[in-house]
């Protein structure tokens, strides 16, 4: 399995690996949230990919999701499912797909035939697409929210998501016995930590607390660095949790698993 950082960032405006907000694309055929990273994208790329998996509702997640479609719902044979928790499902379609943000891509060109369909996903189910499986595991954000397991013939990949600590999320992890890549978002710098705690995101020492309760030996990812802070963040987080050797996620790096 293949896992392509489009973004990874918590804004826009930063250069280099800070520019795009967290778009993961897996193979070439399913997308881990729909944040900018999609811009840089071709029509053809676009139209490669049949589901995408959201973490949760908030801009810098699915942006990019009403722009997609649009681009290349014309093209497809078959709907852009779009899997999410219920919760995230409603909040869509309250305030993106309501012919006032933008339109309602499961009713075009016609309900019994859209571009797009909606696949609610309860937090702990799976979906299978040949060997490889995806998984939802718990988030703790100021919205509802999951991360992602994805596990493969040959290895897992944990995703964070946006997440505050969670005792659950840890349980999941630990239990991945052939985990290779760990991405778990930092966001804050630690002068930030009363924005941070109401927020709902880590900053470098948090991050560095809740490593210690990682069990296995996975490559650690950090990624949802504020561009502003970013230097500062990645700085921080080598300061605070450096023996965990984690590295920050860039865009367009690659992992293999």
């Amino acid at each position: 399995m293949r896992l392509q950082v489009l973004g990874c960032s918590g804004g826009i405006g930063g250069t280099g690996a800070f520019a795009r907000t967290t778009s993961l694309l897996l193979d070439d055929d399913i997308l881990i949230d729909a944040g900018t990273g999609l811009e840089d994208l071709t029509v053809e790329q676009l139209e490669r990919i049949d589901h995408v998996f959201l973490t949760h509702s908030h801009l810098d997640h699915i942006g990019g999701l009403p722009l997609m479609i649009d681009s290349i719902g014309a093209r497809r044979r078959t709907p852009l499912q779009v899997h999410a928790l219920p919760e995230t499902i409603e909040a869509l379609k309250r305030h993106v797909f309501n012919w006032v943000i933008w339109p309602d891509f499961t009713q075009i060109p016609h309900h019994d035939q859209p571009w797009m369909l909606f696949c609610p996903m309860q937090l702990g189910e799976s979906r299978q697409f040949g060997d490889r499986r995806i998984r939802s595991i718990p988030a703790n954000h100021t919205v509802p929210a999951v991360g992602y397991a994805l596990h493969g013939p040959d290895g897992s990949l944990a995703f964070s998501g946006d997440s505050w600590p969670t005792e659950a999320f840890w349980r999941e992890v630990n239990a991945l016995t052939d985990l290779r890549h760990l991405i778990i978002e930092t966001a804050f710098p630690n002068r930030e930590r009363d924005l941070a705690i109401t927020a709902k995101h880590l900053h470098p020492i948090a991050l560095a607390e809740q490593l210690l309760q990682l069990r296995g030996d996975p490559d650690i990812w950090v990624s949802h660095l504020k561009p502003s802070d970013a230097v500062l963040i990645a700085r921080e987080v080598q300061a605070w949790a450096g023996r965990f050797r984690p590295r920050m996620l860039g865009r367009g790096e690659v992992l293999q698993f």
